[in-house]
């Protein structure tokens, strides 16, 4: 059971695509994407993500059987074999349904539930806990929507309305993410960073995703996601002393670090864990 509040969690990223951003094809095979969310949560991972769908910008939509063909397994393999929570991280309520099925608890929806509004259906009716991303368009045309009259308000409406969703159909374990890197440019993303504490507002469990991102590449000039570990480190820091309860991420062992010591100086009564 995760208790808010007391420390931050660490949620550790498993890809099972060839395309994905940062490390597309590097943990594609099932053997493979279970060895490394084993090493994830022996690195101190709290929970494991696991994704089919490439969310990263310009990435093509695959179909749902092959997005099933890539995490059930995964899922199912991992279930078996880790303690903690398993999340999916999917926009679409068929995989939902059978990722939950297989062993997951958590659904992670970048869409916040408006891809495929049955997702919330079926998470309410196996009592998951649910993220809700803010995002606009679709990978394909996000970051060509980027203009915002009122960046942080309209993010925060958005997460409230589809939190009072999530709440109506009886889902009870809601966590909310802005949505850094999805619509959003380099400069909007450093300005929820800054603003994080303003969803606090929502009553609910804080996830920021910048791990690896472009905006940390563009501060460094560094076109190698792999290379970010440590501007991702900083932005991790900033998402904490902000209010961040889950920061998800790729490189568990080094963040492990940074929140040992960023929730001694933030949180103010050191690290449990």
């Amino acid at each position: 059971m995760l208790t808010w509040g007391k420390r931050t969690y660490l949620m550790g990223i498993v890809n099972v695509t060839p395309d994905s951003f940062s490390d597309g094809g590097d943990y594609f095979a099932l053997d493979l994407a279970v060895a490394h969310g084993q090493k994830l949560v022996a690195e101190g991972a709290d929970i494991l993500d696991i994704g089919g769908q490439s969310t990263r910008p310009g990435a093509e939509i695959i179909p749902v059987e092959e997005e099933l063909r890539r995490v059930i397994p995964v899922i199912k393999a991992l279930a078996a074999l880790v303690t903690v929570p398993i999340s999916v991280d999917t926009t679409r309520a068929v995989v939902a349904e059978q990722a939950l099925a297989a062993g997951a608890t958590w659904v992670n929806d970048v869409s916040g539930g408006t891809d495929d509004p049955e997702l919330l259906t079926v998470a309410a009716r196996a009592g998951a806990t649910v993220v809700l991303m803010h995002r606009r368009g679709t990978p394909k045309t996000m970051q060509t929507l980027t203009h915002y009259d009122d960046l942080i308000g309209e993010i925060r409406d958005f997460l409230g309305q589809q939190v009072c969703k999530a709440q109506q159909l009886g889902i009870e374990h809601i966590v909310i993410d802005p949505g850094i890197g999805f619509a959003k440019t380099a400069d909007q993303n450093l300005t929820i960073l800054r603003e994080l504490h303003q969803f606090k507002t929502l009553n609910r469990p804080l996830l920021v995703g910048p791990s690896r991102k472009s905006f940390i590449g563009h501060i460094l000039n560094q076109p190698d996601p792999k290379q970010r570990v440590w501007g991702t480190a900083a932005a991790c820091c900033a998402a904490i002393a902000h209010g961040a309860d889950i920061l998800r991420v790729h490189d568990v062992a080094a963040m492990k670090q940074v929140v040992q010591v960023a929730d001694a100086i933030w949180r103010g009564n050191g690290y449990t864990s």
